[in-house]
């Protein structure tokens, strides 16, 4: 009798045991989750946020479970070529695994899904690291909203300011970010002084695959 596509070995070799055990578990665990919801989605996150992350696996508790990280194990659950692929077409999505991005099995529809990530975006303040969206420059001049004790603060995170009859002022132009370029921990701190959210957190769907229709590229 021929043996059943589910019934094949996943090969995770050269790891120690431990991580070999956690491994398997995971891939285990992708292949309940095939057989048990309708259809899963690869997506991604940027300027990635653990706390809302956390609301959106709770909020999708009850009919959807995700997977994220550790991208080549789940790529291997999947399988990485046709001849290895747990189910048809899988193999497709197991191609889209790059970066940092994770798999949603879902038993909702594909309609509600991208509606709700569609719409999903969150202002914050950027984190050192992150690339500035905009360049921001503040003119020579009074900063009124900054109480004057916070002058040596703002000085010591190489704004050049002074105290001017109580004021807190700034001497010459001071350049916050430029557009492109990545965001020091200096400047982190003073854009959420000044109350300027410049990072946005968004999920992106990359592609679609259910037991009906196959693989569908979103991107």
């Amino acid at each position: 009798m021929a043996r059943s596509r589910r019934d094949k070995d996943v090969s995770l070799t050269k790891v120690k045991k431990k991580t070999r055990e956690t491994k398997e578990k995971l891939v285990e665990q992708v292949h309940q989750s095939v057989d048990s919801y309708k259809r899963l989605f690869v997506f991604s996150m940027e300027n990635l946020r653990s706390n809302r992350f956390i609301a959106i696996r709770q909020q999708f508790k009850n009919s959807s479970r995700f997977f994220f990280g550790k991208t080549s194990v789940l790529a291997i659950a999947l399988g990485r070529e046709k001849a290895t692929e747990y189910a048809e077409q899988l193999h497709k999505v197991a191609q889209t695994l790059k970066g940092q991005c994770g798999l949603i099995f879902t038993n909702d529809s594909k309609s509600q899904m991208m509606e709700f990530f569609e719409n999903l975006s969150e202002s914050d303040y950027a984190r050192a690291g992150d690339i500035a969206p905009i360049s921001l420059t503040l003119p020579e001049g009074p900063l009124p909203q900054f109480a004057f004790s916070m002058e040596p603060q703002l000085r010591k995170l190489g704004m050049p300011t002074k105290l001017d009859k109580g004021i807190i002022t700034l001497i010459e132009e001071f350049t916050v970010c430029t557009e492109g370029e990545p965001i020091s921990v200096e400047q982190a701190k003073i854009l959420k002084l000044l109350e300027r959210k410049l990072s946005e957190f968004r999920v992106k769907l990359a592609c679609h695959w259910s037991k009906k229709s196959g693989f569908e590229d979103l991107a």
